[in-house]
């Protein structure tokens, strides 16, 4: 397939409205399918994988339609959620899989779940292996962990885990099954990864008690349709936060963006880095803080990054490796190989690309090594079917010295479906 050419620009200017976030519109979705009467989203992420979550819930009975980037679901209960007659298709999302899974735990009815390639080489253990001793009967590849799985639902029991990963997915699909379950299941995880299931619980009724690390939640809980407001994605916000960070002139805005602590990782590193970035008219809407993003300019340094803030950046280090190598000095990702087990081998495929751009790079066991230079050559560069890769190197070859020839661009579609007009429009 022949590849999207990216040129060099000199600067950048233009306000640009980011795509709802794509985890808190997954779980708009979900939630509001298992709620009792009806829940309204406003600036769903039309992507790929927000749609497979929206195609799962109806094979599961859930009435929904769709308007633009507004979504009415017509939720009667999970417990009113009937058995599908086909096959549940995540297609490459893993929050779809590992979220549905939990909310289909307690029920009492087969369910087959499978996805894409790529899905389906995703370790599916690390929710399968707490839902069964929850009760629930999984079967599939390698004992449970890797899809088509089947599932037979039932009587929950209520545990009490220690997740050996900080996963907002493990966490969450714990937490969805344990609102079936009997007593008390709770979660606690080595670092504090995103925790949007838990701010949009508790707006649906339903009470989650939360101490540090530990997460803890009642069975039985009732929740109930809401309004629910998606603030831009912060994710997808990174990438004009590095291409404003580095373009040679221009000045970028990014209103209504997420900024829940959770997930300000990326803030902090490039911050830590020298980047310019302003936080403006910060508010709480829906349980979840905004703000409006302003980026300049600036000269970047290489910074350690690891530790607990890995899984507040972890979707965004592609984006950041590309920053990096771009940076004065040495910048060391560590504490990182959850991102071996994402849409690709993200150390390897990021490590990979950005070497054929003209970089310096040497991949980590579990993270990167990069040696920031003046410039980036560019030339060829595959996203490989991994959205954030996409993205990744289309901002490259804005930054590049040549350009970048991007095969498989389209993946950019599963979080940011307009994303090369975006960075068309911003070009100067």
């Amino acid at each position: 397939m022949p590849g999207v050419f990216i040129k060099p620009v000199s600067g950048v200017e233009g306000e640009i409205e980011v795509p709802g976030d794509k985890s808190i519109s997954h779980r708009a979705a979900l939630l509001g399918g298992m709620a009792h009467g009806e829940t309204h989203v406003t600036n769903f992420l039309l992507g790929q994988d927000c749609l497979s979550t929206l195609r799962c819930l109806q094979q599961l009975g859930v009435s929904w339609e769709r308007q633009g980037t507004e979504v009415w679901l017509r939720g009667t209960g999970m417990e009113a959620w009937t058995e599908p007659t086909d096959v549940l298709d995540a297609g490459n999302s893993g929050t779809t899989s590992r979220l549905m899974l939990g909310a289909l735990a307690g029920s009492p009815f087969a369910v087959t779940m499978n996805g894409d390639a790529s899905l389906r080489a995703r370790p599916m253990r690390r929710v399968t292996d707490p839902l069964k001793q929850m009760g629930a009967q999984i079967m599939g590849r390698l004992d449970g962990n890797l899809f088509p799985l089947t599932m037979v639902g039932g009587q929950l029991q209520g545990q009490a885990f220690r997740s050996a990963v900080a996963s907002a997915q493990v966490k969450s699909a714990i937490i969805l099954a344990g609102l079936r379950a009997s007593g008390e299941t709770s979660v606690e995880e080595p670092a504090l990864s995103r925790d949007h299931t838990e701010r949009m619980l508790r707006g649906f009724g339903v009470e989650v008690l939360s101490e540090k690390r530990l997460v803890r939640v009642q069975g039985g809980g009732r929740l109930t349709g809401q309004e629910v407001s998606v603030p831009g994605d912060i994710s997808s916000a990174a990438f004009f936060l590095v291409l404003g960070s580095l373009a040679g002139r221009g000045e970028l805005i990014l209103p209504n963006v997420g900024v829940n602590p959770t997930r300000t990782g990326i803030l902090d590193a490039l911050r830590a880095m020298g980047a310019d970035i302003e936080l403006i008219d910060i508010t709480e809407i829906c349980g979840e803080p905004r703000a409006t993003l302003r980026v300049r300019p600036s000269k970047l340094q290489g910074i350690e990054i690891g530790g607990e803030m890995i899984p507040r950046l972890i979707d965004e280090i592609p984006i950041l490796a590309l920053a990096s190598s771009l940076a004065e000095g040495e910048t060391v990702i560590r504490e990182a190989a959850e991102l071996r087990v994402k849409e690709t081998d993200r150390i390897r495929t990021v490590a990979e690309g950005l070497s054929a751009l003209g970089a310096k790079v040497e991949e980590l066991p579990d993270g990167l090594r990069i040696l920031g230079q003046p410039s980036l050559r560019g030339g060829q560069a595959s996203s490989q079917g991994d959205h954030r890769l996409a993205m990744t190197w289309a901002i490259a070859g804005m930054l590049s010295k040549e350009g970048v020839s991007v095969e498989d661009i389209a993946a950019a579609d599963v979080s940011y479906p307009d994303f090369l007009d975006v960075i068309k429009k911003v070009a100067r």
